[in-house]
């Protein structure tokens, strides 16, 4: 009998301390604070607003997601070297979505409407010099290419100026097998052999070699204030950046970089806005 009433006293103090522990427990929680809720900020109704970003001004570029400084360059007419000692980049690879850009020189005027650069282009602007290296335009050989289009005329031919300012020649002589478009095509296609020449259409600077994405090994060259030719998809480049050129100059052989087959893409940009190639060039 007195064992029974020990362990019965021994119970009621177990649960009286549980019943203080507990006690002791919930008040603790009561005064801590409680943990912030945590909001999404990127999805749903937590997301943050953020004010839109203001268009760029007449004569800048705000950069946007997968921008490179040098297609940045090309879609101007500017040579990336130049935007990126306008904006004084150190590094030409390192832009940020958002950035805004000088696209145009310092001091140029800018008409509001287009954001076109309409500083008087300086006589002599770019000096046609001899170049060492320079070669004579080759003959002619008649296409052999199967595939349909029209033939290219011969690189040796010169047009009449388009627009009045530039005189181009053909800067390949192949089967033209792709036509400028607007929507799709920035230029014009010429096909031919691995290897075949690469002509300038004109004399002008080069203001770039090397890989573009969508234009393989890419050359370059600015004609004037307003115009620059581009030639894609090159095997070899033989020219240098910051190099003068003449007109029927090699520059480049055909390739296929970047590309399903061996072809020549040329474009001729007027203030960076692509434009039809054929309007420049000698009729067929």
């Amino acid at each position: 009998m007195h064992n029974i009433v020990n362990t019965e006293r021994f119970a009621r103090a177990g649960q009286l301390a549980a019943a203080s522990l507990l006690v002791s427990l919930l008040a603790a929680c009561a005064s801590s604070p409680m943990p912030a809720p945590v909001v999404d900020r990127t999805t749903g109704a937590g997301v943050a607003s953020v004010a839109p970003l203001e268009p760029p001004p007449p004569g800048y570029y705000r950069v946007k997601r997968g921008d490179t400084l040098y297609r940045i360059a090309l879609e101007n007419g500017q040579s990336y070297r130049d935007v990126a000692a306008w904006n004084s980049l150190a590094n030409a690879n390192q832009i940020e979505v958002g950035q805004l850009l000088r696209v145009v020189p310092p001091g140029a005027d800018v008409n509001a409407g287009t954001g076109v650069a309409t500083m008087p282009v300086a006589p002599g602007s770019v000096q046609s010099q001899p170049i060492e290296q320079a070669r004579p335009v080759p003959t002619p050989i008649p296409s052999t290419a199967t595939t349909g289009g029209a033939s290219a005329p011969a690189a040796s031919a010169s047009a009449p100026a388009g627009d009045g300012s530039i005189k181009l020649a053909w800067p390949v002589s192949g089967q033209l097998i792709g036509r400028f478009d607007e929507k799709g095509n920035k230029g014009i296609d010429i096909a031919g052999k691995k290897g075949d020449t690469v002509l300038a259409a004109d004399d002008g600077k080069v203001i770039h070699v090397g890989p573009l994405r969508g234009y393989g090994n890419l050359v370059i060259i600015k004609h004037n204030d307003t115009y620059l030719t581009a030639y894609g998809h090159n095997d070899k480049v033989l020219v240098q950046e910051q190099a003068t050129v003449r007109k029927g100059q090699k520059i480049a052989e055909m390739g296929n970089s970047d590309t399903d087959r061996v072809k020549l893409h040329f474009e001729v940009r007027k203030n960076g806005k692509p434009v039809d190639p054929m309007r420049y060039l000698p009729p067929q």
